[in-house]
């Protein structure tokens, strides 16, 4: 049996399919992720990533008291802790720290009654800060992963003192890799307006100004709907 002839494609067929599975890839990705977090968001503002040199910083610690557990290879700080690594600040009422054996480092600041923990990285080559605040804050020196955990709260400052965006939710982790964040929602940001504790953010408009973001929160309802299709 003859072979059937098979025209080869042109260049234009071939950049058209090519485009079409990159598309297609895209599409998959965001599927993926939107399952994984409740408000996924790939950057506040053009790309850029944390500051750099703060990998090879040393870390410093001012605290009340100091006390190291052998046994858990721990170094635990207590009242009024400041740890600050480059441009990183770390405030709490308690910061635990490690290091594993190729000399990453970890922390770990908690605070109690109403009192929140903080956070702050400046961002390589801008003069934007990311800042932030939980009752929990998990700094990771190997992946630059800060997670803030319980009533948290991330903000991207333009100069220290305009707010660009704001982001509320109930467990929030930053990227400073990749400048990707995301937010889960929690009981324990519920209240009036928001009785479900779902994220809230407040984006300001790309315009290449810094606006400070002044409007009231919008009121949340529960919605019964989930892309598009009705639920029982």
């Amino acid at each position: 049996m003859n072979k059937p002839f098979l025209r080869p494609e042109s260049g234009r067929l071939r950049a058209a399919r090519a485009a079409f599975l990159r598309r297609a890839a895209r599409i998959v990705q965001f599927g993926i992720a939107a399952t994984c977090v409740a408000l996924p968001l790939a950057a506040f503002a053009p790309a850029a990533h944390a500051e750099r040199a703060d990998n090879d910083k040393p870390l410093n610690i001012e605290a009340d008291n100091m006390t190291y557990d052998d046994l858990k290879q721990v170094n635990i700080f207590t009242g009024h802790v400041v740890a600050t690594k480059g441009t990183i600040i770390i405030r709490a009422d308690r910061v635990d720290v490690t290091q594993d054996p190729q000399g990453y480092q970890y922390a770990t600041g908690t605070s109690t009654g109403g009192n929140l923990s903080y956070f702050r990285q400046k961002r390589d080559g801008l003069d934007e800060y990311i800042e932030g605040n939980a009752v929990r804050i998990d700094y990771d020196g190997k992946q630059d992963l800060t997670t803030l955990t319980t009533r948290a709260v991330v903000r991207r400052l333009v100069g220290l003192t305009t707010i660009q965006d704001e982001v509320h939710g109930s467990v929030i982790t930053y990227d400073g890799q990749k400048d990707f964040y995301t937010a889960k929602a929690g009981p324990d940001v519920a209240g009036p307006g928001n009785p479900t504790g779902r994220v809230r953010a407040m984006l300001a408009p790309r315009n290449g100004g810094a606006a400070p973001l002044t409007g009231a929160p919008a009121t949340l309802t529960p919605s019964n709907k989930m892309q598009g299709t009705q639920q029982p």
